[in-house]
């Protein structure tokens, strides 16, 4: 992996087998909520390198007010490499990271429509904390049977964002909250969750051309 050696600034619990790390910011990264990284480092003595898409809301380096650290949100699999390496880290431990990468991130809409499931939490909380800071309408439907980040969602809901938390996203209630709500769509997860939400943007007659969306791949 060809990174740039980096220190976390902290490890937090934020969900059953889930963690947020909180790195610092290397000179000249510049990023956006959404947006995503490689994250490395030497685990059993070989080198392992996976993706994470931030979950920080803070404003891109090289902006007034950029924060000196971001963050990226881990799902664990207890039997996987990486995830349990990072989630052991202790503070000033050092990893690298490359990126960012993807398209599919915020660009001052004022209105958001953002759509998770699983890890896909993780940028959909940066989008709404960057959206509602800047003034912003924010909708975000969040698919999981066991929700992480629930103290940041509360915070949305409390901010005036409208918040869903559901088991099945194409159900009637989430249906006619997205025929009712307006702005950019983004989705964020796992193939299988991006067939469902496109499945229930049409049920709700919106049209996904123009939507933002990053496909993680096949669940584990």
């Amino acid at each position: 992996m060809d990174g740039t050696a980096v220190a976390v600034r902290s490890v937090e619990s934020v969900g059953s087998d889930t963690v947020a790390l909180t790195i610092e910011t290397p000179d000249g990264f510049a990023a956006h909520p959404g947006q995503f990284v490689q994250v490395g480092a030497t685990v059993d003595g070989e080198q392992v390198a996976r993706h994470y898409t931030l979950s920080s809301p803070g404003s891109a380096a090289g902006e007034a007010g950029a924060d000196d650290t971001f963050e990226v949100t881990v799902e664990v699999d207890p039997e996987g490499t990486l995830g349990p390496h990072l989630a052991g880290l202790d503070a000033g431990a050092t990893i690298e990271i490359a990126g960012p990468f993807g398209d599919a991130y915020y660009e001052g809409e004022q209105r958001v429509v953002v759509l998770a499931g699983g890890p896909g939490i993780g940028p959909a909380v940066g989008i709404g904390e960057r959206a509602t800071a800047e003034g912003g309408e924010v909708v975000v439907v969040y698919q999981d049977d066991d929700p992480v980040h629930e103290a940041r969602l509360a915070g949305l809901s409390a901010a005036g964002a409208t918040v869903a938390i559901t088991d099945d996203v194409s159900g009637e209630e989430v249906v006619g909250l997205l025929a009712n709500s307006v702005g950019q769509v983004f989705v964020y997860g796992f193939a299988d969750f991006l067939d469902e939400a496109t499945a229930a943007l049409d049920a709700a007659g919106r049209s996904t051309e123009g939507a933002k969306t990053e496909n993680f791949g096949p669940a584990p």
